[in-house]
């Protein structure tokens, strides 16, 4: 029995070439950039491994989850790590940087997530990046949630190392994921005797098996299905033009704020300030008294396709999550979540004016 599939052939090493190529010119860059064979987390956590160790000062910006788990991992490698932690309702500042460098002259790594879907905010990543170079640290850079939904320009904001996924503003597949590495991360990752090598994480393999080698034969088989996802998207971007998808990603947020504003119960954004908000997605805090995750509960019983969530673990019962990225960067997906949200404020008693959401969203939409 045939399928669609279950009987392509092979990618050939030419064409997963292509698509790393196309990655690159989506983020700006003639750094090397190497396709891994899966989800965001695998680049994410073998880039600092394989650039950091004992011997690592480490600066680690923390504005979310994120940059939890990558202190964890610069410490598992033996880094000495210096983190730098921020209320999650904003955003780190270029001169926060520059007074945690002069203070601890010895960092030679610097750790920081472009957007943080998680909590709402993004991080200047542009005024920082002059920063980290002039001091002469390696600039790690997590624009999983970023790319597609804001400008990513590794090169012109001096980027050592960007990782990104597909799944969020890019509207495409999980399964695979990018790491753009600079001549200074490849010759750190080199000096480092305990960088990964013959394993799944180990970018130094791919360097020498893949890019040294010419890009003519693929480690191993790619993951099909998700290469070709990978490509489709790359198609639709490149078709609708990248500054359309951004400039769709950020009238999703400015309609969200806008909306939620006029929508009342209480209901304000969790990001205090509209410069500092992630277009890739709008955090709102919960009215005092209501739990987060039970409001959320009540909207998606309305609809479950709605793109809501609840904060994750300790933000929870206060934080809501309007994840309109992709597929959901839409007016409609903005009206929904928050119509859903409308009526489960009213059910907890809160006063709402649906009407005036709606016509809020329209006017910051268009």
């Amino acid at each position: 029995m045939t399928h669609p599939f279950l009987d392509l052939a092979p990618l050939s090493a030419a064409r997963f070439a292509s698509i790393e190529d196309r990655v690159a010119r989506l983020l700006s860059t003639g750094q090397d950039v190497l396709i891994m064979q899966g989800e965001a987390l695998l680049p994410l956590e073998g880039a600092i491994r394989a650039a950091a160790g004992p011997g690592t000062t480490a600066l680690n910006v923390i504005t979310g989850p994120y940059g939890q788990t990558f202190g964890n991992w610069l410490r598992d490698c033996g880094a000495s790590v210096i983190d730098l932690s921020v209320p999650f309702h904003t955003a780190v500042s270029a001169e926060q940087i520059r007074q945690a460098l002069a203070e601890h002259p010895e960092i030679d790594f610097v750790s920081l997530v472009h957007a943080e879907a998680a909590t709402g905010n993004t991080n200047p990543v542009a005024e920082i990046g002059p920063v980290v170079r002039e001091h002469g640290a390696l600039l790690y850079l997590d624009a999983v949630a970023s790319v597609g939904a804001e400008p990513v320009l590794v090169d012109a904001w001096g980027v050592d190392l960007c990782v990104i996924g597909a799944q969020k503003a890019m509207g495409g597949p999980a399964g695979v994921s990018a790491v753009s590495v600079s001549e200074r991360a490849w010759a750190r990752m080199a000096a480092n005797p305990g960088a990964p090598r013959r394993s799944y994480l180990s970018l130094l393999d791919w360097k020498e098996r893949w890019i040294d080698g010419g890009r003519k034969a693929l480690l191993h088989a790619p993951a099909q299905l998700e290469m070709l996802a990978l490509e489709a998207c790359l198609d639709r971007i490149e078709a609708d033009g990248l500054e359309t998808v951004m400039a769709r990603h950020a009238r999703a947020a400015a309609a969200t704020r806008a909306g939620a504003a006029a929508l009342g119960g209480s209901l304000e954004p969790y990001v205090y300030e509209a410069a500092e908000a992630a277009p890739v997605a709008t955090t709102l805090r919960a009215p005092s008294g209501v739990d987060a995750a039970e409001l959320v509960a009540r909207a998606l019983a309305s609809d479950p396709a709605l793109p809501l969530a609840a904060g994750g673990g300790a933000l929870a019962k206060e934080m809501i999550r309007v994840n309109h990225y992709g597929a959901d960067a839409t007016p409609g997906a903005v009206r929904g979540s928050l119509t859903a949200l409308g009526a489960a404020l009213t059910e907890k008693g809160l006063t709402t004016d649906v009407p005036a959401m709606l016509r809020a969203v329209d006017e910051a939409w268009h």
